[in-house]
């Protein structure tokens, strides 16, 4: 039975600690930064490590059948509407607070050393803080208003982070890229949030949810909304056709890199769906939308990570494709199941970014995998760390990312065949770039040069102990969530039960597959995986096949390793007439109206500045002569009105 707010009341105090300890970082390292020196990233870290025990008091004292929401203040007021600003605590903000704050933390450490001579070290610790705040609040808003403020927050971060090197134009150029394409979406997040305070009566998601389980199902109003929220979800979460900012984003720092893609921005779509399932449940339509852009998403991307040579770029690709197979999840109704990947993932890709800077570090920051090779030997932590990483994210038994791909492959095949068979070609791929990766990177002969073979070396403490941290919890993760043929309790999905219990009720109960038929599946998505590991054994150990130059590419193998040439194509119909349109604008209006107008002033200004010159002579009596016939003039106006 649910806990009322008043036995909850101890549980507000770390509530608001929560997201209250990032944002005294924040104020902290900015006011105090070039004081503290390299003091700044022990007192972020341990900001966000307290963030973390704060969390961990929170589910120790919710539970699993509790719930706190609660209001701060009463912030808007206007024709008999009352906006508030306020928390809600329950089993899905639980499961985002932990990992968020977590990985957060072992993410801070790592930079610690990552970020060691960085000039901007403490600038860097502050920026991390915010966006770990703004997330928090992200997650903790009790209402589309709170999450929209945490939704623009984490917007503006992850631009001050990817052009935290600022001096690089091109680095520059991908923080604008993420932010303008993050504000398309939010174009449809803030179009949504007008028709659910107008529509549906208010923002908080208690009246919003409430409303649309009254409406009709399939309605308009219900599939606008849902739409529109959507779009939003896809912007922050990079789905097609605004993915391409995220592959950018890897022009920030490394760590930056494994806070966006695994425990921050990027999740922020998967969880505003998971919180509006109700919503979305009575708009069947949105789903197959969601089902099938998630799908399209999935495979395009893993396709493009096959040709692509530098490290980050190739694991941005994966985080594209694992965020589709999410949203094929939330399509398909499988909120649950949607969000367990959501949380392994943020365990494995975690590792796989922070290993993927360990070896950028090791190589004096070379981040193309032809002019690595045989790394294994020089950064055995690293390696053996990102090796598991790379067994996670491929399907592996009984690595954590199997059973959440697992449970999802399982739920389309019970819901659409061609679902299942595209997801299983997406993870079969996924597999064969990731291991492709590995071996290029880590295995076989080194092709880099002398100077990188001197200055090979594993990281520091700093670096490797998170890397261990999250290799543990890529191997164990996945153990929360255990199909039926292994227990009869998923843990993972009872505890989310309160949050998905009242959209259930509003579907028909889904078939599940038999143990026959879970065995097989399970069989057949590993089989295909380990495949796909030999074929690229295959080719890059046994053959010692290398990625050809970019110059020698022709054809197909083209086409992929320009990524489909969808930027190219955007700059043609969108960036290029843009930028005509605002020439003509420049000309017509500018030129033609502003400075013909601002010139106008300038003459009319002359022209009367010389003429009064003339009358300032400086002789008294001429003065005197003026005022006279002034006041002569003055008087005759009056008589004549």
């Amino acid at each position: 039975m649910e806990q009322t707010i008043s036995a909850l009341s101890a549980m507000i105090a770390p509530a608001l600690l929560i997201p209250a300890l990032p944002l005294l970082g924040f104020i902290l390292i900015s006011l105090f930064g070039k004081k503290l020196g390299h003091l700044s990233g022990w007192i972020g870290s341990l900001m966000i490590l307290g963030s973390f025990v704060s969390s961990l008091v929170l589910f120790n004292g919710i539970g699993s059948e509790g719930k706190l929401n609660f209001d701060l203040y009463e912030w808007i007021k206007f024709a008999g509407t009352s906006l508030s600003f306020g928390f809600l605590v329950d089993q899905l903000t639980l499961v985002m607070l932990l990992f968020i704050t977590g990985i957060g933390f072992f993410i801070h450490l790592y930079s610690i050393g990552y970020m060691h001579d960085d000039e901007g070290f403490a600038r860097f610790f502050s920026y991390l803080n915010l966006f770990v705040f703004f997330m928090l609040l992200l997650v903790m808003g009790n209402s589309y208003l709170v999450m929209f403020i945490g939704w623009e927050g984490v917007g503006l971060c992850s631009y001050l982070l990817i052009g935290f090197w600022h001096k690089n134009p091109a680095y520059n150029d991908a923080a604008k890229k993420a932010f303008v394409m993050n504000r398309i979406g939010d174009l449809g997040f803030l179009l949504a949030m007008f028709l659910l305070l107008f529509y549906f009566g208010g923002l908080d998601f208690d009246t919003v949810n409430n409303a649309a389980m009254s409406m009709e199902k399939g309605s308009g109003l219900l599939i606008l909304t849902t739409l529109l929220l959507f779009v939003g979800a896809s912007g922050k979460s990079a789905q097609l056709p605004l993915y391409t900012w995220l592959p950018d984003a890897m022009a920030g720092p490394t760590p930056v890199s494994a806070l966006i893609h695994a425990a921050t921005m990027v999740t922020a779509g998967i969880y505003m769906v998971s919180r509006s399932n109700i919503l979305f449940i009575q708009a069947p339509p949105t789903l197959d939308v969601i089902l099938w852009i998630g799908i399209a998403t999935s495979v395009f991307a893993a396709v493009i990570g096959i040709k692509q040579n530098d490290i980050k770029k190739i694991l941005a690709y994966s985080t594209v494709s694992q965020l589709g197979m999410m949203f094929a999840a939330l399509g398909l109704g499988a909120f649950e199941s949607g969000m367990f990947h959501v949380v392994t993932h943020a365990f494995f890709k975690a590792l796989l970014f922070l290993g993927a800077g360990s070896v950028i570090h090791a190589m004096g920051g070379e981040q193309d995998i032809r002019k690595m090779g045989g790394l294994l030997k020089f950064t055995k932590i690293t390696g053996f760390t990102f090796l598991i990483g790379s067994l996670a994210i491929s399907g592996i038994p009984p690595f954590a990312g199997f059973f959440s791909k697992d449970e999802i492959l399982a739920n389309a095949f019970e819901g659409n065949k061609v679902a299942w068979i595209l997801l299983s070609l997406s993870s079969m791929v996924t597999a064969f770039y990731m291991f492709r990766l590995v071996f290029l990177t880590f295995f076989g002969s080194f092709r880099g040069t002398e100077e990188q073979r001197h200055h090979l070396h594993e990281s520091p403490i700093t670096i490797t102990l998170p890397l261990m941290v999250l290799a543990v919890l890529s191997v164990i993760g996945g153990f929360i969530g255990l199909p039926a043929v292994f227990s009869d309790t998923h843990t993972f999905r009872s505890f989310l039960n309160p949050v998905f219990e009242q959209g259930h009720t509003l579907v028909a109960e889904h078939a599940h597959p038999s143990h026959a038929t879970e065995w097989m599946l399970m069989g057949i998505a590993t089989i295909a995986a380990f495949v796909s590991i030999g074929f690229a054994w295959t080719m890059y150990m046994k053959n010692k096949t290398l990625p050809e130059p970019d110059e020698q590419l022709s054809g197909f193998s083209k086409v992929v390793a320009n990524k489909f040439y969808v930027d190219e194509l955007y700059d043609k119909l969108i960036v290029n007439p843009i930028k005509v349109l605002s020439d003509l604008f420049l000309v017509l209006f500018d030129k033609l109206i502003i400075d013909l107008i601002v010139n106008l002033s300038a003459i009319l200004v002359d022209v009367t500045g010389r003429t009064y010159r003339l009358i300032q002579t400086g002789n008294t009596g001429f003065y005197v002569f003026a005022m006279v016939i002034s006041m002569v003039l003055f008087l005759l106006f009056q008589i004549v009105l």
